[in-house]
């Protein structure tokens, strides 16, 4: 485990995220420009789906995938209904539900990020799990709109949530990512050869670029966010790596591979950060954004590249 956590430490990748909020405390007009950051996110979900694509041509279709995938919207329904139980006893139910949803949906950029983690260490993301993840963007959302309607005395307007809904299902990076992986999945290897300097080889580069946006970010994001007090940052702290813990181990029900079951962890542990403040800014306008980002964005997105992906591999290994 020591050992595991001083290489994640060491990861560049990593160390430009950690150079990014060192940007913001120093006051240094470092910045990614905004539509070069948008491209990158772009490029990295293009290029995690094309290449899961690409590894489902090699796979089989059997139960385990059939297990694999009715776990992973267990996992998005059932996180934020034990979320929103303990956020509405200190926080309002908008603030709540929208906070559950962000649990119980994925981090599509802490995915990529363990993907990486999985390459260094001579491991390949099945790609089955890219379609898994896409799937969990949906059910965590609806679910938090669901928790919000019953225990909200205010009646909200239908067409919201539908919007909501809608927008949810529709979203660019959920529609990017599982086009890809169709994409990738129909195209025959040697067409893949062709753009294969561009979907492997300049990955880790334009990784690291993201993150370092991430850092400035996160830095950003810091500095309003104790304004809440303890729990917030306590909950988007512990709350991760419970999950992450949690689900290592409980996946070995369904599967028996490693990396599955990394990933598993990575996306039971990791928060939406664009999705889903994404489709409450439409349904809840009176949930706080400055609540819920800092606290998936600041907070657990950290904690999960820096001490939570050494802690889930160790956990999947055994």
């Amino acid at each position: 485990m020591h050992k595991l956590l001083l290489e994640n430490l060491s990861n560049p990748a990593l160390l430009f995220f950690i150079l990014g909020i060192i940007a913001i405390y120093l006051k240094s007009d470092l910045e990614i420009p905004a539509n070069s950051s948008k491209f990158i996110s772009l490029y990295l979900l293009f290029s995690i789906g094309f290449k899961g694509g690409q590894e489902l041509t090699h796979e089989t279709f059997s139960s385990e995938i059939v297990y694999s995938i009715l776990l992973g919207i267990l996992i998005s329904i059932l996180i934020p209904l034990y979320a929103f139980q303990i956020l509405k006893r200190r926080l309002s139910i908008a603030d709540s539900g929208a906070i559950a949803a962000s649990y119980g949906s994925v981090s599509a950029v802490t995915f990529v990020t363990a993907a990486s983690y999985l390459e260094a260490h001579a491991m390949h993301l099945n790609g089955h799990m890219v379609a898994i993840m896409a799937m969990m963007e949906s059910p965590a959302i609806i679910m938090g709109l669901f928790l919000i309607s019953i225990y909200s005395k205010n009646e909200k307007h239908h067409l919201d949530k539908w919007t909501a809904i809608r927008h949810s299902l529709t979203n660019g990076s959920v529609v990017l990512i599982l086009g890809s992986l169709v994409i990738g999945l129909l195209a025959n290897a040697k067409q893949a050869e062709g753009i294969k300097p561009f979907t492997n080889d300049i990955f880790k580069g334009f990784l690291a670029i993201f993150l370092l946006d991430m850092g400035i970010t996160s830095g950003r994001k810091l500095k309003s966010f104790f304004s809440y007090g303890w729990f917030p940052f306590l909950f988007s702290l512990v709350l991760p790596l419970v999950n992450g813990c949690a689900f290592a181990w409980i996946s070995g029900f369904v599967t028996d591979d490693v990396s599955s079951r990394f990933i598993f962890a990575i996306l039971a542990a990791s928060a939406s950060y664009i999705a889903v403040p994404a489709a409450m800014k439409i349904a809840v306008p009176n949930a706080d954004p400055g609540l819920y980002l800092p606290m998936a964005l600041a907070v657990t997105f950290p904690i999960n590249i820096t001490i939570g992906m050494p802690l889930y591999f160790m956990i999947a290994q055994f």
